[in-house]
């Protein structure tokens, strides 16, 4: 049977998205690699999904009914694997190997490397390509799960996301949801400089796709956008989640320099400063 989450409070999802967050600067600063803007942005998405939206079950990662998350921007893997590791699918250990020779732990998931890891992603695009392809077969066999696919915004240059968002409205995939992650970076600029994206929604939906936007950082606006989804009965849905690249890091937010670039000590000390602070504003808030 399966144990998703669908009573954590927001209170304590907060909490689990900065855990996260601190130990994706941890984990990318012992391995001197990775991506961390995007991966620290999308922290309350991938929580939220995790502990409240999701219909899985850790213990049996393989259930046949299990909801589907598939990670498009593979380079933001961290956030995933740490979510993962706190939702009880794979001992935190594991989290300590990233990028390291012969590890499981890659800088882009591989399916199966880990309980959880549903889809290989490397090359932007594919990923939501494998989403809707998930998407249709389960409508196929007739099976009663939901599909969430979460791309990055730079990665909407590549022509197969365009090919999937044409295709997954023409077959009626309403056990779709789309969420990009809008936070106008990618690795060498602004994303409205290398290649403009707006205006987005309007193009969405001149696709034929049902379009909410909201705050990718506020975690009532994640989950009830993934809940008006739900009620979508003639399209797929796309969330344009817009986030805060380098969220909880004063000196990294909005900067697409860290896009790619890892921490050194004095700056993952600093980092982790930062995040420990919020953590303490949102105990403070919620009265812990």
């Amino acid at each position: 049977m399966p144990t998703n989450s669908q009573d954590t409070p927001t209170s304590e999802i907060a909490l689990i998205a900065t855990k996260l967050r601190e130990t994706v600067v941890e984990i990318i600063q012992e391995a001197q690699s990775g991506h961390l803007a995007g991966a620290l942005g999308s922290a309350d998405i991938l929580a939220t999904l995790y502990f409240h939206i999701l219909n899985i079950d850790p213990k049996n990662p393989k259930w046949e009914n299990r909801d589907r998350f598939i990670l498009s921007n593979g380079h933001e893997c961290p956030i995933w694997y740490a979510a993962l590791a706190e939702r009880g699918y794979f001992d935190k250990k594991e989290l300590w190997k990233l990028r390291k020779i012969n590890s499981n732990v890659q800088g882009h998931p591989v399916l199966d490397c880990l309980p959880g890891v549903e889809n290989t992603s490397g090359s932007l695009g594919q990923g939501f390509s494998q989403a809707a392809g998930i998407a249709l077969a389960a409508k196929i066999d007739k099976k009663d799960l939901r599909v969430y696919c979460l791309t990055g915004d730079g990665e909407l240059q590549e022509g197969q996301i365009w090919e999937t968002a044409m295709f997954a409205p023409n077959k009626n995939l309403n056990n779709l949801t789309w969420i990009i992650d809008r936070n106008n970076i990618q690795t060498d600029g602004t994303t409205e400089s290398v290649m403009p994206l707006e205006n987005l929604r309007a193009k969405l939906e001149a696709f034929n796709w049902f379009v909410i936007e909201i705050d990718g950082n506020n975690i009532e606006e994640i989950t009830s956008a993934c809940n008006t989804a739900k009620t979508v009965t003639q399209r797929p849905t796309a969330i344009i989640a817009h986030t805060i690249p380098g969220d909880g890091v004063k000196f990294m937010e909005y900067k697409f320099e860290w896009h790619g670039k890892p921490l050194n000590k004095d700056q993952a000390e600093q980092a982790l400063k930062d995040l420990r602070s919020l953590e303490s504003k949102i105990k403070n808030k919620y009265d812990y």
